[in-house]
């Protein structure tokens, strides 16, 4: 359940390529950047404005005023991004998206229908189709102890090699409001965590994460 193939359906992002490519979602991690350079290349004049060096905005897209989005970026059809968002660079935002007020991204994925909409941050991750994080909740992507990351899933590690890796979110996660998702953290398809949740390790697909780290199935 921790393979790209289990937690997201491709035909929702411009990044189907790339993500095929990687047994595991955070491999693509490290190449989001070179990713988004190639993709912007070959953006359709007609459907996309280059509005600065390396950022690509859909001409449908709503950006509201006073935000930053740095390069490289390619913000999706119908997305918006509201008053106070951050965009750092190497975001790949897709289609009917919401970047919110005092929300961050950096180094991200975001699948179509994506919402992140109000004070979130979100570096290192990759977000699958129509998943939502509630207000305040964020993704962690440095230890504490600034080793490198290794994801977990029940007895089985793996040692990814890197230092930063946030959350790998699967298609139509519901992420609760003030809930921290620690460095590694794999969650299911359609999966939802209780708000205020500290979630470390692996959430399978179809469940329920509680407040007290319990996991249960849903109904």
């Amino acid at each position: 359940m921790l393979k790209t193939k289990d937690l997201y359906d491709l035909t929702h992002t411009k990044a189907a390529e790339l993500l095929e490519s990687c047994e595991y979602p955070w491999q693509a991690l490290a190449r989001i950047k070179d990713l988004i350079l190639e993709i912007g290349k070959e953006l359709p004049a007609e459907e996309y404005d280059q509005v600065s060096e390396n950022v690509w905005i859909a001409k449908d897209a709503k950006i509201y005023p006073n935000n930053y989005i740095g390069a490289p970026c390619i913000i999706g059809h119908e997305t918006e991004v509201r008053p106070g968002a951050f965009i750092r660079g190497s975001a790949l935002v897709g289609d009917h998206c919401v970047v919110g007020n005092s929300t961050e991204l950096k180094n991200v994925i975001l699948f179509d229908n994506v919402q992140v909409p109000h004070y979130n941050y979100v570096g290192d991750s990759i977000l699958g189709y129509k998943s939502h994080m509630g207000a305040g909740s964020i993704t962690s992507n440095v230890k504490s102890d600034k080793k490198l990351v290794v994801v977990k899933c029940g007895d089985e590690k793996i040692e990814t090699g890197l230092k930063k890796i946030g959350a790998m979110l699967g298609d139509r996660v519901e992420v609760g409001c003030n809930s921290v998702l620690n460095p590694g953290t794999v969650i299911g398809r359609d999966s939802n965590v209780y708000p205020t949740s500290c979630v470390r390790g692996t959430i399978p697909a179809n469940s329920i994460w509680k407040d007290n780290g319990t996991v249960v199935p849903k109904d």
